[in-house]
Protein backbone atom coordinates (compact mmCIF):
# COMPACT_ATOMS: atom_id res chain seq x y z
CA UNK A 1 0.00 0.00 0.00
CA UNK A 2 2.84 2.41 0.84
CA UNK A 3 4.49 1.76 -2.53
CA UNK A 4 1.18 2.21 -4.34
CA UNK A 5 0.52 5.55 -2.59
CA UNK A 6 3.98 6.75 -3.65
CA UNK A 7 3.43 5.68 -7.27
CA UNK A 8 5.91 2.81 -7.23
CA UNK A 9 3.88 -0.02 -8.80
CA UNK A 10 6.82 -2.30 -9.60
CA UNK A 11 8.25 -2.64 -6.08
CA UNK A 12 9.43 -6.06 -4.93
CA UNK A 13 8.17 -6.81 -1.43
CA UNK A 14 9.31 -9.71 0.76
CA UNK A 15 7.39 -10.95 3.78
CA UNK A 16 9.19 -12.41 6.75
CA UNK A 17 11.73 -11.82 9.51
CA UNK A 18 14.35 -9.45 8.07
CA UNK A 19 16.93 -10.41 10.67
CA UNK A 20 16.46 -14.16 11.17
CA UNK A 21 15.34 -15.00 7.64
CA UNK A 22 16.29 -12.28 5.13
CA UNK A 23 14.74 -12.68 1.69
CA UNK A 24 17.15 -10.45 -0.21
CA UNK A 25 19.37 -13.40 -1.12
CA UNK A 26 21.00 -14.10 -4.48
CA UNK A 27 23.59 -16.80 -5.25
CA UNK A 28 23.59 -17.83 -1.59
CA UNK A 29 24.66 -14.39 -0.37
CA UNK A 30 23.03 -11.14 0.70
CA UNK A 31 22.09 -8.93 -2.23
CA UNK A 32 23.95 -5.62 -2.46
CA UNK A 33 22.22 -2.28 -3.01
CA UNK A 34 23.53 1.17 -3.88
CA UNK A 35 20.84 2.87 -1.78
CA UNK A 36 19.13 1.67 1.40
CA UNK A 37 16.43 3.73 3.17
CA UNK A 38 14.68 2.38 6.24
CA UNK A 39 12.70 3.14 9.38
CA UNK A 40 12.86 -0.06 11.44
CA UNK A 41 10.87 -0.51 14.67
CA UNK A 42 12.49 1.50 17.45
CA UNK A 43 14.47 -0.61 19.96
CA UNK A 44 12.76 -3.86 19.02
CA UNK A 45 12.62 -6.21 22.01
CA UNK A 46 13.61 -9.88 21.53
CA UNK A 47 14.83 -9.17 18.01
CA UNK A 48 16.88 -12.39 18.13
CA UNK A 49 13.94 -14.73 18.80
CA UNK A 50 13.98 -16.07 15.24
CA UNK A 51 17.53 -17.38 15.72
CA UNK A 52 17.08 -19.18 19.03
CA UNK A 53 15.69 -22.67 19.74
CA UNK A 54 14.27 -21.63 23.13
CA UNK A 55 13.91 -18.59 25.39
CA UNK A 56 16.89 -19.55 27.58
CA UNK A 57 19.39 -19.68 24.71
CA UNK A 58 21.76 -16.78 24.02
CA UNK A 59 22.33 -15.17 20.66
CA UNK A 60 25.72 -15.88 19.08
CA UNK A 61 27.26 -14.43 15.93
CA UNK A 62 27.83 -18.01 14.76
CA UNK A 63 24.05 -18.48 14.47
CA UNK A 64 23.90 -15.99 11.60
CA UNK A 65 25.04 -17.58 8.31
CA UNK A 66 25.46 -14.13 6.75
CA UNK A 67 28.07 -12.95 9.30
CA UNK A 68 26.21 -9.69 9.98
CA UNK A 69 26.91 -9.69 13.71
CA UNK A 70 30.64 -10.30 13.70
CA UNK A 71 30.98 -6.65 14.83
CA UNK A 72 29.02 -7.48 17.98
CA UNK A 73 25.67 -8.79 19.19
CA UNK A 74 23.18 -6.00 20.02
CA UNK A 75 21.35 -6.35 23.36
CA UNK A 76 18.26 -8.55 23.22
CA UNK A 77 15.99 -5.69 24.34
CA UNK A 78 17.16 -3.22 21.68
CA UNK A 79 17.37 -4.35 18.07
CA UNK A 80 18.40 -1.01 16.55
CA UNK A 81 21.96 -2.03 15.71
CA UNK A 82 20.78 -5.43 14.50
CA UNK A 83 18.97 -3.64 11.68
CA UNK A 84 21.92 -1.28 11.14
CA UNK A 85 24.33 -4.22 10.79
CA UNK A 86 21.97 -6.04 8.43
CA UNK A 87 21.66 -3.02 6.15
CA UNK A 88 25.35 -2.14 6.20
CA UNK A 89 26.12 -5.68 5.05
CA UNK A 90 23.69 -5.12 2.17
CA UNK A 91 25.43 -1.97 0.91
CA UNK A 92 27.24 -1.97 -2.42
CA UNK A 93 30.98 -2.03 -1.73
CA UNK A 94 31.84 0.74 -4.17
CA UNK A 95 29.07 3.35 -3.89
CA UNK A 96 26.64 2.16 -1.25
CA UNK A 97 24.83 4.78 0.83
CA UNK A 98 22.15 4.44 3.46
CA UNK A 99 19.73 6.54 5.51
CA UNK A 100 17.99 5.08 8.55
CA UNK A 101 15.65 6.60 11.17
CA UNK A 102 16.45 5.54 14.74
CA UNK A 103 15.93 6.66 18.36
CA UNK A 104 18.62 8.88 19.89
CA UNK A 105 19.76 6.08 22.16
CA UNK A 106 21.83 4.57 19.34
CA UNK A 107 24.06 7.67 19.53
CA UNK A 108 25.23 7.25 23.11
CA UNK A 109 24.22 3.91 24.65
CA UNK A 110 27.25 1.98 25.85
CA UNK A 111 28.12 -1.70 26.41
CA UNK A 112 27.72 -3.80 23.27
CA UNK A 113 26.03 -1.03 21.30
CA UNK A 114 28.95 1.26 22.07
CA UNK A 115 31.38 -1.34 20.76
CA UNK A 116 29.42 -1.77 17.52
CA UNK A 117 29.20 1.99 17.07
CA UNK A 118 32.93 2.34 17.56
CA UNK A 119 33.66 -0.45 15.08
CA UNK A 120 31.46 1.15 12.43
CA UNK A 121 33.24 4.49 12.84
CA UNK A 122 36.81 3.52 13.68
CA UNK A 123 37.38 0.31 11.73
CA UNK A 124 35.16 0.81 8.71
CA UNK A 125 34.61 4.60 8.46
CA UNK A 126 30.99 4.20 7.38
CA UNK A 127 29.13 6.92 9.32
CA UNK A 128 28.79 10.13 7.30
CA UNK A 129 26.19 12.22 9.15
CA UNK A 130 23.86 12.41 12.16
CA UNK A 131 20.67 14.48 11.85
CA UNK A 132 18.62 15.18 14.97
CA UNK A 133 14.87 15.52 14.42
CA UNK A 134 12.11 17.07 16.57
CA UNK A 135 10.11 14.99 19.03
CA UNK A 136 6.60 13.76 18.20
CA UNK A 137 7.30 13.64 14.48
CA UNK A 138 6.19 10.09 13.74
CA UNK A 139 2.90 8.34 14.45
CA UNK A 140 3.13 6.19 17.56
CA UNK A 141 6.55 7.51 18.57
CA UNK A 142 6.60 10.68 20.67
CA UNK A 143 10.32 10.51 21.41
CA UNK A 144 12.76 12.47 19.24
CA UNK A 145 14.43 10.52 16.46
CA UNK A 146 17.53 10.93 14.35
CA UNK A 147 18.65 10.02 10.87
CA UNK A 148 21.98 8.26 10.46
CA UNK A 149 23.58 8.46 7.03
CA UNK A 150 26.20 5.89 6.09
CA UNK A 151 28.44 5.79 3.02
CA UNK A 152 31.00 3.45 1.59
CA UNK A 153 34.38 4.79 0.42
CA UNK A 154 34.16 8.14 2.16
CA UNK A 155 36.90 10.69 1.29
CA UNK A 156 37.64 11.52 4.96
CA UNK A 157 36.75 10.42 8.49
CA UNK A 158 34.73 13.47 9.57
CA UNK A 159 31.10 13.12 10.68
CA UNK A 160 28.62 15.91 9.97
CA UNK A 161 26.05 16.78 12.65
CA UNK A 162 22.76 18.64 12.21
CA UNK A 163 20.39 19.54 15.05
CA UNK A 164 17.04 20.24 13.40
CA UNK A 165 15.07 19.84 16.65
CA UNK A 166 15.15 23.45 17.80
CA UNK A 167 12.28 25.93 17.72
CA UNK A 168 11.86 27.46 14.29
CA UNK A 169 13.09 24.34 12.49
CA UNK A 170 9.66 22.68 12.45
CA UNK A 171 5.97 23.42 12.87
CA UNK A 172 4.41 22.51 16.20
CA UNK A 173 1.14 20.64 15.86
CA UNK A 174 -1.56 19.81 18.37
CA UNK A 175 -1.04 16.05 18.11
CA UNK A 176 2.03 15.80 15.92
CA UNK A 177 4.89 18.06 14.85
CA UNK A 178 5.64 18.64 11.18
CA UNK A 179 8.75 19.25 9.11
CA UNK A 180 7.74 21.88 6.57
CA UNK A 181 9.17 22.06 3.05
CA UNK A 182 11.57 24.84 4.10
CA UNK A 183 12.70 22.78 7.09
CA UNK A 184 13.46 19.77 4.90
CA UNK A 185 15.21 21.94 2.34
CA UNK A 186 17.38 23.49 5.06
CA UNK A 187 18.43 20.05 6.28
CA UNK A 188 19.21 18.79 2.78
CA UNK A 189 21.09 21.91 1.69
CA UNK A 190 23.11 22.05 4.91
CA UNK A 191 24.05 18.40 4.57
CA UNK A 192 24.97 18.68 0.91
CA UNK A 193 27.13 21.76 1.41
CA UNK A 194 28.30 20.69 4.88
CA UNK A 195 27.87 24.29 5.97
CA UNK A 196 28.65 24.97 9.62
CA UNK A 197 25.78 27.02 11.06
CA UNK A 198 25.78 28.32 14.62
CA UNK A 199 23.49 26.26 16.88
CA UNK A 200 22.44 24.11 13.90
CA UNK A 201 25.31 22.15 12.32
CA UNK A 202 28.92 21.16 12.83
CA UNK A 203 31.49 18.88 11.19
CA UNK A 204 33.36 16.85 13.77
CA UNK A 205 36.74 15.33 13.06
CA UNK A 206 37.52 11.72 13.83
CA UNK A 207 39.82 12.88 16.62
CA UNK A 208 36.98 14.83 18.28
CA UNK A 209 34.71 11.80 18.14
CA UNK A 210 37.44 9.57 19.55
CA UNK A 211 38.03 12.06 22.38
CA UNK A 212 34.33 11.72 23.20
CA UNK A 213 34.79 7.93 23.33
CA UNK A 214 32.65 7.57 20.18
CA UNK A 215 29.63 9.08 21.90
CA UNK A 216 27.59 10.75 19.16
CA UNK A 217 25.13 12.63 21.34
CA UNK A 218 24.41 15.71 19.22
CA UNK A 219 24.79 18.38 21.97
CA UNK A 220 28.43 17.30 22.29
CA UNK A 221 29.05 18.69 18.81
CA UNK A 222 26.30 21.25 18.08
CA UNK A 223 26.18 23.85 20.85
CA UNK A 224 22.57 25.03 21.19
CA UNK A 225 23.03 26.64 24.61
CA UNK A 226 21.26 29.98 24.97
CA UNK A 227 22.60 32.36 27.61
CA UNK A 228 20.05 33.65 30.07
CA UNK A 229 19.57 37.43 29.86
CA UNK A 230 21.42 39.34 32.57
CA UNK A 231 19.17 40.26 35.48
CA UNK A 232 19.07 43.96 36.46
CA UNK A 233 19.03 43.61 40.25
CA UNK A 234 18.36 47.33 40.81
CA UNK A 235 15.34 47.24 38.52
CA UNK A 236 14.03 44.08 40.20
CA UNK A 237 14.36 45.64 43.66
CA UNK A 238 12.53 48.75 42.48
CA UNK A 239 9.75 46.60 41.00
CA UNK A 240 9.39 44.62 44.25
CA UNK A 241 9.27 47.85 46.28
CA UNK A 242 6.56 49.20 43.99
CA UNK A 243 4.50 46.02 44.37
CA UNK A 244 4.87 46.09 48.15
CA UNK A 245 3.78 49.77 48.28
CA UNK A 246 0.77 48.98 46.11
CA UNK A 247 -0.11 46.00 48.31
CA UNK A 248 0.13 48.15 51.46
CA UNK A 249 -2.19 50.72 49.92
CA UNK A 250 -4.72 48.05 49.00
CA UNK A 251 -4.58 46.55 52.50
CA UNK A 252 -5.17 49.99 54.03
CA UNK A 253 -8.19 50.55 51.79
CA UNK A 254 -9.52 47.08 52.63
CA UNK A 255 -9.27 47.89 56.34
CA UNK A 256 -11.39 51.02 55.78
CA UNK A 257 -14.04 49.00 53.90
CA UNK A 258 -14.11 46.33 56.62
CA UNK A 259 -14.53 48.99 59.32
CA UNK A 260 -17.47 50.54 57.43
CA UNK A 261 -19.06 47.08 57.27
CA UNK A 262 -18.48 46.60 60.99
CA UNK A 263 -16.37 43.54 60.46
Amino acid sequence: MNMFLHNIPDATIWQGDTLANPQNIADDTLMKFQVVVASPPFSLDKWDSGFLPDEKAKMSASLDPWKRFDWGIPPVSKGDYAFVCHMLHCLDDSAGRMGIVLPHGVLFRGAQEGKIRRTIIENFNLLDAVIGLPANLFFGAGIPACILIFKKNRPNRNVFFIDASGDGNYEKGKNQNILREQDIEKIVTTYQTRAIIDKYSYEATFDEIRENDFNLNIPRYVDTFEEEPEVDITAVKAEIAGIEAELAEIQTQMAVYMAELGV
